[in-house]
Order: structure tokens, then C-alpha cells, then sequence
């Protein structure tokens, strides 16, 4: 009884907002412990159908996926890994935050400048609200689904909404080159605005979203950043799995700097071996935006140059390198031997990636690495903090890995999504081979 009233509330307020004109005032039904009563809200924010409940929306103005790096304008910085010298200014701190039980019911115009937060509560980013003293749960289940399930709509009640604000200005190192907003990670799916302005919408909540902001970003000022994040979407069908359910910007937000005309787009890399697995091509393949020369720089773990190449990037080619390596030092999981490798595109643009040469192959109905059969002894593994959730931070996943290794584990199986990209470093660091599962279920 209770899940067919559910479902004509559910049905009847899916079907008039989904009708509704951009602008138009609708009665909504919303759904309370007792009684039942009527709401009335403007659709002023949304389409006819909000894109948190529309299959045919995304992303809306998101850049193109690309390789997880951050630019560095010297190759000493790059080689030092450290972000702080980077193009880069952290978002992570204290935000205001407001919590509603349904997106109709968030507050309107909250991304405007001069909006008043006063009255709003503090939340540190990243987080879960769950976990921060706000709205219902955690709640924890398996194969049953956390919502009523009528897909591939998403609940238009108790459907919590968090409004999150904050300000930023943009440092002088930064200021002539173009802006990128970056979320690693947001449950479940979210619209940004900066200065008032809508700049896009993302969903897909274990995966980053870049939106370039430069053109509503003031230099010189303090700038607005507003951000509503929707407890679930229409992807939370296939996103669904044992785990504890949980929302929030839970991973970091960044402000990143790419020089205007010319800058990386992407690069991947491969080691490829020769048959005898004794001496190895460093395959890389470098996306630049505009022109100019890409150098490439192989170092081995001690630093010492043990290759060097430049290419000619045309406008709109990829760059292509197959540099030969006589003899590398092999990766495994009980040998995990890095190689740092640069990028650099100019006098002031270097990227860095740290490469162990391995070439897994299936032969012979076994998975072999470097010609060599492997016996891989995993643990599945959750991306979860017993008080932050899915906000992991990076010492207490350092110590996870640790003490997998010191239990002789060496290979982890990613539960279903992508984890914090911070854990495939640490596993090649460390010496972990990971499987990231497709979604298949």
C-alpha cells in the first residue's frame, strides 16, 4: 500500500514537472511522514525535465576526460611532485551549506554574489553530509535500492539537496592563463555557477568533471562559487551497489591554470617489450592545444637522464614518441621500480608521470607480466573511512596499502567505480596490481 501511494506521488509529480514550460509555476505533491500537502514552487531553474532526472543529459559543458596531471612551470618542481608548486589552488576549506529535502525546495537564487549566507551552516570540502550533521543516514544497503525504484526517474521528494557556497581569488601566477574549475568527485550529480552565472552540470560521481570558468571568472576580485549537489540522479541506478550511501563533494575541488594559447591537452604512455622482454620502447602519445616543441625526458628512479626526444606538435596533431630503453629495470608488484618521465611544451609548461615498464599479456590462458606467469593474491576494496566516508584522506589509504602488503596482498580489485586517483600512484609506489572493474552487472 505504502509503495503504490509512493508511486502515484512519484508518478503524478514526475508527470507534471516534466510537462511544465520553463518558468511556469506548478503545484507540486510532496510526499511527509503525515500528512500529505501541497507545495507550490517556480521552475524557473530546471527544463521542462531537471537534468538529474533526464537520460538524454550527461554532462553539460564539461572538457573532454583526459590524464590525471597537473601543470608545473619548471621541470624541477614537475620532478618533485609537489601540487603546491603547481598551477594549481586548492578550493578544499570551510564552505556555507544549506540542506533541503527535495532540489523544489533548496533555496532560490542562493548562486547570485550577493547572496546572504549569514545564516547558513559551515561544512568543510570535501565531505559527506551524512557524515557532517546533516539530513538522514547514513543508511547502508546491498540489493535493495535506497529510493522507490521507477527508473529511470529519479525521486522528485526525499530527494536531499545540498546548496554549497564559497569564494576564491584567482593568484597573480595565474591570471593570463585559462581557468579550470576541477571536482574529482561528487555524489551524485551537481550544477556549478561562478558569479551568478550557470557554467555546467555533471554526473557520474566517482568520476572528475573539468568546466572551464575563464570567461566568468573576475581577476583581481573575490569570485563566487556555487555549487547544488543532488542526493540522486538517474545514474543512481547503475551506480548502485553494497555500500553505504552517502552525498557529498567528497573528493577535491581544485582551480587549475592551463596557459591560454598553447597547453597539454592529454597524453597516455606504454611500455611495449621486445620478445625476448629484455629491452623496451617507451611509447607516448601528447595532445597539444596549439603549437609548439614537446620534449621528452626519461629519468630513472635515482633521477639520472637515461633518454631525451623533442617533437614538433602541429596544430591539432598528436604528438607521437617511440623512444628505445636498452635494458630498464622491470615492474612488478614485488619489484614496483619507477622511472620519472617530463613533458615539457615551451620555456614554462612541464608535466611529469612515473612509469614502470610492464607488459601484461594473456598467454597460454595466464596472465603474464614481462613474459613471466603472476600469482595475483587481491582483496576487494571499498573506498571508505570508518568516520569521513567516501573522503579518504591520503595518509589513512597509505596505511591501508601498508598493511595489505604486509599481509602479503599484492593485487586490489576497485569495487565497481574509479577510486581517488591518488590510490593508482600509491599502488605503483607500493606495489599492487589493480583491477578496475567495468561495470557490468
Amino acid at each position: 500500500m505504502l509503495h503504490s501511494r509512493r508511486y502515484a506521488i512519484q508518478k503524478q509529480v514526475g508527470d507534471r514537472v516534466r510537462s511544465a514550460v520553463h518558468q511556469a509555476t506548478i503545484t507540486l505533491l510532496l510526499k511527509r511522514d503525515h500528512p500529505i500537502h501541497l507545495a507550490t514552487i517556480t521552475m524557473g531553474a530546471f527544463p521542462d525535465t531537471p537534468d538529474w532526472s533526464n537520460l538524454s543529459v550527461l554532462h553539460r559543458n564539461t572538457l573532454p576526460p583526459r590524464a590525471n596531471f597537473k601543470i608545473y612551470t619548471s621541470e624541477s618542481d614537475a620532478l618533485s611532485r609537489d601540487e603546491s608548486k603547481a598551477r594549481v589552488q586548492s578550493l578544499a576549506g570551510t564552505w556555507k551549506f544549506h540542506l533541503a529535502n527535495s532540489p523544489f525546495e533548496a533555496p532560490e537564487g542562493f548562486e547570485a554574489a550577493d547572496f546572504d549566507k549569514s545564516q547558513w551552516s559551515d561544512i568543510p570540502v570535501p565531505g559527506m553530509w551524512q557524515l557532517q550533521g546533516f539530513g538522514k543516514g547514513p543508511v547502508y544497503t546491498n540489493v535493495a535500492f535506497p529510493i522507490f525504484v521507477d527508473p529511470p526517474h529519479a525521486p522528485f521528494d526525499d530527494n536531499e539537496c545540498g546548496s554549497y557556497i564559497t569564494s576564491f581569488s584567482v593568484p597573480k601566477h595565474l591570471e593570463d592563463d585559462q581557468l579550470r574549475l576541477r571536482f574529482e568527485g561528487v555524489d551524485s550529480a551537481y550544477h556549478i555557477w561562478v558569479n551568478g552565472s550557470l557554467v555546467g552540470y555533471h554526473q557520474g560521481s566517482r568520476n572528475p568533471a573539468e568546466f572551464d570558468v575563464t570567461e566568468h571568472v573576475k581577476l583581481g576580485e573575490e569570485n563566487v562559487l556555487a555549487v547544488r549537489v543532488y542526493q540522486y540522479c538517474d545514474a543512481t541506478y547503475i551506480e548502485d551497489q553494497d555500500q553505504w550511501r552517502m552525498s557529498g563533494i567528497f573528493r577535491d575541488v581544485f582551480l587549475l591554470g592551463f596557459p591560454e594559447t598553447t597547453h597539454f591537452q592529454d597524453f597516455s604512455v606504454q611500455t611495449i617489450f621486445d620478445d625476448a622482454y629484455e629491452n623496451a620502447k617507451l611509447e607516448v602519445q601528447v595532445d597539444v592545444e596549439g603549437e609548439g616543441t614537446v620534449s621528452l625526458k626519461l629519468y630513472d628512479a635515482d633521477l639520472k637522464q637515461v633518454v631525451e626526444e623533442s617533437r614538433a606538435a602541429g596544430k591539432g596533431e598528436a604528438v607521437k614518441f617511440s623512444v628505445p630503453v636498452s635494458s630498464p629495470h622491470k615492474w612488478t608488484a614485488e619489484t614496483p621500480y619507477l622511472y620519472h618521465l617530463t613533458l615539457s611544451l615551451g620555456n614554462n609548461q612541464v608535466v611529469s608521470h612515473r612509469v614502470g615498464f610492464r607488459q601484461v599479456e594473456l598467454k597460454e590462458g595466464l596472465i603474464k607480466v614481462n613474459g613471466k606467469r603472476i600469482v595475483i593474491k587481491g582483496a576487494n576494496r571499498h573506498e571508505h573511512h570508518p568516520v569521513h566516508g567516501r573522503t579518504v584522506p591520503y595518509e589513512f589509504m597509505k596505511q591501508d596499502l601498508l598493511l595489505m602488503k604486509t599481509h602479503n596482498i599484492n593485487a586490489i580489485r576497485s569495487c565497481h567505480q574509479p577510486s581517488d586517483p591518488r590510490l593508482y600512484d600509491l599502488a605503483d609506489e607500493m606495489g599492487f596490481w589493480v583491477m578496475v572493474r567495468a561495470f557490468h552487472d
